[in-house]
């Protein structure tokens, strides 16, 4: 751990060109005098290290001294392609191996564009976890990462979501995770093997669930045509479509067909309104897919009275116990033009 730090030592002052002796403290996570003990050791190997004595003082590298230590490691060139999601790399385990892989590009630049990375940073940011929701980090993910970036299978324990509950044991090939609104996935496939050998297919996994994860010694063949991105969409909107399991009726003004893809699923809402008649009085009538009567019942509440609901009786009813139970609260109002 010392050599690495002291090569990071080495780095920033290259990068920088002058640091105090708290300001490398507080990037090497030492004390000053851990930092002084550092320097020493270096000026000792032969690297030309000057302190400048003082309230001002600070430490830099003499006469141009530059180093070639900017080679990167596997985990560091991974590592640089994240970096843009500082929260994913946290959870991944990788935010020592991105700050030592962002060093080294800083050492490699002309000074000119020493300050790029800065510049950057303080003009994009990724915010990854949803609004309202506390972010948090699956402590078993940093294992099934390493198992995805070396090839290498995992024996696991998950817990079920569905109606069936309880555990089960699972070998899988992990072939990538996926950050979606704060919550991570795994994507992998169940191989197939002699008890069981119609069972290869890919699944899709709540890293939060699992259990127990065991990274094995023996990796497996990745298959060369797995694209992440390709298979993840189409499980995305497949899931999407899953949950739609109920239709509604409605009868939308003009203004309620605008609004109905911003308070239900959009694809759903496209869907149903490319289907749709219009009638003389310039409604339109639609049939839209949903989750269930409860949550269309939230849903279209948004749309007041430009949404009529039409079917099933029950929802209409539900609809309409709201609309007169909203009227008493506000009967004693006058109506919007001013009138009673």
């Amino acid at each position: 751990m010392r050599a690495a730090r002291l090569i990071k030592m080495v780095l920033l002052l290259q990068a920088r060109r002058e640091m105090t002796g708290g300001e490398l403290a507080a990037e090497l996570e030492v004390s000053e005098r851990t930092v002084a003990r550092d320097v020493l050791a270096l000026s000792e190997a032969g690297v030309p290290v000057y302190a400048d004595r003082g309230r001002a003082g600070g430490y830099r590298l003499v006469g141009g001294y530059r180093t070639r230590l900017t080679g990167m490691g596997r985990s560091e060139a991974e590592a640089l392609f994240l970096s843009g999601v500082p929260s994913a790399l946290r959870d991944l385990g990788l935010d020592d191996a991105a700050s030592a892989a962002r060093l080294k590009v800083s050492a490699a630049l002309d000074p000119a564009l020493r300050d790029v990375h800065e510049g950057s940073a303080q003009r994009f940011h990724l915010d990854a976890p949803g609004w309202w929701q506390a972010p948090g980090t699956p402590p078993l993910l940093p294992a099934l990462a390493d198992a995805v970036w070396s090839d290498r299978r995992a024996a696991v324990r998950y817990r079920r979501g569905d109606e069936r509950g309880g555990e089960v044991e699972r070998e899988l090939e992990p072939y990538g995770v996926v950050l979606k609104a704060g919550r991570w996935y795994l994507a992998a496939r169940v191989p197939a093997d002699a008890a069981h050998p119609g069972r290869e297919a890919w699944r899709v996994y709540r890293v939060d669930r699992f259990t127990e994860v065991a990274v094995r010694d023996a990796h497996f063949v990745r298959d060369p045509g797995f694209d992440l991105a390709a298979f993840w969409a189409e499980r995305a909107a497949s899931f999407a479509r899953s949950l739609l399991r109920s239709e509604v009726t409605l009868r939308l003004t003009a203004a309620g067909t605008r609004r109905l893809r911003h308070v239900t699923d959009r694809a759903a809402a496209d869907e149903a309104l490319a289907a749709g008649a219009s009638g003389a009085d310039g409604r339109t009538t639609v049939a839209l897919r949903v989750e269930s009567e409860e949550v269309a019942f939230g849903q279209l509440a948004g749309l007041g009275p430009e949404c009529e609901v039409l079917a099933p009786p029950s929802l209409r009813a539900r609809v309409a116990e709201a609309a007169r139970r909203a009227a008493a609260l506000y009967g004693d109002l006058p109506p919007a033009g001013g009138q009673r």
